[in-house]
């Protein structure tokens, strides 16, 4: 179990970006409960021109500016604890896309710094002084701060206390490798979409084992990606050929409704 707090040092050209996000809700309160602490440096801090720059144009010629390498590598240095357990992370498109298990392993670093680019890039020696790369999908933001929130949020709810409920993040979406199963709420019956009826039954076994049927289901269904990946329990995999023969049986099913209506 994670039992220490985990410090956030992001750099940045923008650090208003986190002023608002960071203060509510679950980040809020985690970082008033200081379970977590998060500081923001401003990537000019660590110029030393009196102009401040932190661009240039590219070598070679091209469209746009890129983050000159001295303010960002000093920067990384100079927020870096040599006491703690630290880990630097360079947000960028060519970085390894960010999952659970890479939240899973961050959870355990004492620091955690997050270098956000911006403008056309970065200068790419940048890369040699931080200790990963990570992306959050094939996909173009205008920057890395929106990155930044996405893997602090993500890792803060791993924290014990964070989520003010011991296990709240068992059962949770990529947990356990699958989907989450079906939630419902009242109305018992709503517009004609009724509740399962075991999830209204009192009887806990049922409810557990029907929940993870149906994560196996969901996650078939939607991201059967996942499944390449998962370690099945035998219990698992019995549930798993359930419901690919139940699946199966609903195709055929529909099929030959389908044939009916059309004869």
């Amino acid at each position: 179990m994670i039992i220490h707090m985990i410090t956030f040092d992001i750099l940045t050209l923008f650090p208003n970006f986190f002023l608002s996000p960071l203060k509510e809700s679950i980040l809020g309160r985690a970082q008033k409960k200081g379970l977590i602490r998060v500081q923001i440096h401003n990537i000019r801090e660590f110029t030393k021109d009196k102009h401040r720059v932190t661009d240039d144009y590219p070598f070679g010629g091209g469209g746009g500016m890129i983050l000159k390498p001295e303010p960002v590598v000093e920067g990384v240095e100079k927020i870096k604890n040599s006491h703690l357990k630290s880990h630097s992370i360079l947000l960028s498109p060519q970085g390894k896309v960010f999952n659970q298990q890479i939240a899973f392993r961050l959870a355990e670093c004492e620091q955690i710094i997050l270098v956000c680019g911006r403008y056309e890039g970065f200068d790419d020696r940048i890369r040699h002084f931080v200790d990963e790369e990570i992306s959050l999908g094939d996909f173009i933001l205008n920057g890395g701060e929106s990155a930044a929130l996405v893997i602090i949020e993500t890792v803060s709810r791993l924290i014990p206390g964070v989520l003010g409920k011991v296990g709240a993040t068992q059962e949770e979406s990529f947990s356990s490798g699958l989907l989450e199963y079906p939630q419902y709420t009242r109305p018992r019956n709503f517009r004609g979409y009724l509740v399962p009826p075991v999830l209204i039954s009192g009887d806990h076994e049922k409810i557990r084992q029907w929940r993870l049927k149906e994560s196996i289901r969901t996650t078939l269904l939607r991201r059967p990606d996942l499944l390449d990946h998962k370690n099945f329990s035998s219990i698992e995999k019995k549930l798993l050929d359930e419901v690919k023969q139940e699946i199966k049986l609903n195709c055929l099913e529909e099929k030959r409704h389908e044939s009916f209506g059309s004869s």
